[in-house]
């Protein structure tokens, strides 16, 4: 699938996400069509406590496609910027909007514009004023270099076809000493192809995931230092029965190859604190030479 085409299906599933969502349908992970509502899936369920949820609005909370809690992994401090790659309904911004407190500030990044009015509805009945949602791609973030002190994410860099971009992306926009701490899908060990896009069409309905050693590559290629990635939820076959029967699949037999495999992860990097702002090597390099 190219890379066009991947962007269309995400926009065209989270768009009929969000729509269900302002029709009070409810959401549901994997598109218009899918049977896995977010008050059953076992990706999506019990990932904010109630004490989280609580001061929200409703609809936030329904549009939280996500696989992870960033927000609460991420050590947010007050006065922080923020910034949440593929914001969805926002409620990851909202969440973070609070931590950082007003002197601090949250952006939203997203490419989808249901999501985006969902999003920015959710922030007026929130009556949160330091949050701003963009609109555009994670793999171009409209903001300047050394902007941000965090980056968060829930389970959307999966879907990218770019991740190195996504990565490099990130790295730019942070602040020298700033950190990336979001949730996504990761993939342990070898799978065969086929069963891994099956479980990842569960998982992610059209996840790219990496396995963690590439996704650890690409972290320390973009630049980033102290990378590391943590387990906070390994799906079990069991999850993905009713799924995978539906496609065919002798579940029994493929499931001592997948057992533990795939799972929700938050992965934490470090931008390191004397990295150059774009051009001052260069400038530095005119210095030193004359």
């Amino acid at each position: 699938m190219s890379t066009p085409d991947i962007k269309d299906v995400v926009k065209e599933r989270y768009g009929a996400a969000a729509r269900r969502v302002t029709t009070g349908e409810g959401s549901s992970c994997c598109g218009a069509s899918a049977s896995c509502g977010t008050e059953i899936d076992p990706i999506t369920r019990d990932l904010y406590d109630a004490a989280q949820t609580s001061v929200l609005p409703e609809e936030a909370v329904k549009a939280s496609l996500g696989c992870g809690n960033p927000t609460a992994l991420a050590e947010l401090k007050p006065g922080e910027t923020v910034l949440d790659l593929g914001s969805g309904g926002g409620i990851d911004v909202l969440l973070s909007a609070r931590r950082v407190g007003p002197a601090g500030k949250a952006y939203g990044l997203d490419m989808t514009d249901d999501m985006l009015a969902l999003a920015r509805e959710n922030q007026k009945k929130s009556g949160i004023t330091n949050v701003e949602f963009l609109r555009g791609e994670i793999e171009n973030i409209p903001l300047p270099a050394n902007s941000v002190d965090v980056i968060i994410s829930n389970c959307v860099i999966n879907l990218s076809a770019d991740k190195d971009r996504v990565l490099r992306e990130a790295f730019r926009v942070l602040k020298p000493g700033g950190r990336l701490a979001v949730s996504d899908v990761v993939v342990r060990g070898e799978v065969p192809e086929q069963i891994q896009k099956s479980l990842l069409l569960w998982v992610g309905c059209i996840a790219g995931a990496l396995r963690d050693e590439d996704y650890l590559n690409k972290l320390h290629a973009a630049g980033f230092e102290q990378v590391s990635i943590e387990p906070t939820r390994i799906y079990q076959i069991e999850d993905a029965r009713a799924f995978l029967t539906g496609q065919g699949m002798d579940v029994d037999a493929i499931a001592p190859l997948v057992e533990n495999k795939f799972m929700s992860a938050f992965v934490r990097a470090s931008k390191p604190a004397n990295a150059a702002a774009p051009g001052q090597k260069n400038l530095l390099n005119i210095v030193k030479c004359c």
